[in-house]
């Protein structure tokens, strides 16, 4: 073989090589991805919503990316690119704000991939396939039902506020006022929002207290507020002031065991992903759910009385 023959060989070898190297498929790509995307997993309910979604999306033979959007929706925005980027099948987003995630769900549909929402609703339908939320306002309702209860249906309150941005903020309000507004026996003290932040919650109830000290109660949005409050009272001295909150976390049931917090509501975000995920894959092996697209799920109130039957965002 001349030297001129044996080059062109080369190269015919080479392109050969790349050509395979390009079409070959890697290692696992043939499974479908599914992205998970939610808010902070400091908070532990966002942390659960992803872990579930993630071990049930493998459990079903799908590949899982995790990542926070830390409730920024640019953020969120850029995160929705990847997945997009990525080929995902599927998207499971607790989204960063129901006006200022519609775009980016809209996004991902234009590109063939359906969202299913979880937590947190959008401002609009039919741009997500599922959107699947804790049922806020019965879950509102019968924490105040719980509250009323233990303040003897009087007495001065503060209430905690969640994120002024965020639908459900607004909703668990509403639950909250509908009940507790019926009594003439109640006076409201103060009112703030402490952004869902268990150290912003710490603050402002400290606030509060220096004109307030004769407060029975304080009732807040979610459990991460209600903790800080907890501790806000301990440190003035107030410990036999009632606190109730919402999301059934793990540190919200430790603190009812104990003697702190005296009842929260059960979220069921571990029923929630994992349902989402189901309803991922079914959406992606038949083309529908077999469900409608906004569907909510009950909470459960959790007291002293019951609080040893609960572990993560469930019952035990």
């Amino acid at each position: 073989m001349n030297l001129r023959n044996a080059f062109v060989l080369t190269l015919a070898l080479s392109a050969a090589w790349f050509t395979g190297c390009q079409s070959a498929p890697r290692a696992g790509s043939q499974k479908k991805l599914i992205a998970i995307i939610t808010p902070s997993h400091d908070n532990p309910f966002f942390k659960a919503e992803a872990d579930t979604a993630a071990a049930r999306a493998r459990e079903l033979g799908y590949e899982a990316t995790v990542n926070s959007h830390d409730d920024d929706a640019h953020k969120q925005d850029k995160l929705i690119d990847v997945a997009i980027a990525n080929g995902a099948a599927a998207i499971v987003l607790d989204n960063a704000g129901a006006d200022a995630s519609v775009a980016a769900v809209q996004k991902a549909k234009a590109a063939g991939i359906p969202s299913f929402l979880i937590d947190r609703e959008i401002n609009a339908t039919g741009v997500a396939v599922s959107q699947i939320v804790s049922n806020n306002y019965q879950g509102a309702t019968i924490g105040a039902q719980e509250f009323l209860r233990l303040l003897g249906e009087k007495g001065k309150y503060i209430e905690l506020v969640g994120r002024e941005s965020d639908t459900n903020a607004a909703i668990r309000a509403r639950g909250y006022h509908d009940v507790l507004d019926k009594y003439d026996t109640l006076k409201q003290v103060g009112r703030q929002s402490a952004n869902w932040s268990q150290t912003e919650a710490f603050q402002k109830v400290e606030t509060m207290l220096q004109s307030n000290r004769d407060i029975q109660g304080i009732i807040a949005a979610n459990d991460t507020m209600a903790l800080g409050a907890v501790a806000a009272l301990k440190n003035a001295g107030l410990e036999k002031v009632i606190v109730v909150g919402l999301d059934g976390s793990p540190d919200a049931i430790a603190s009812i065991q104990a003697g702190g917090m005296r009842a929260t509501v059960l979220q069921p975000a571990a029923t929630i992903s994992r349902l989402a995920v189901d309803q991922a894959h079914k959406y992606i092996t038949t083309g529908s759910t077999g469900v409608s697209e906004k569907q909510a799920i009950d909470c459960e109130l959790v007291t002293p009385a019951n609080a040893a039957q609960y572990g993560l965002f469930g019952k035990k």
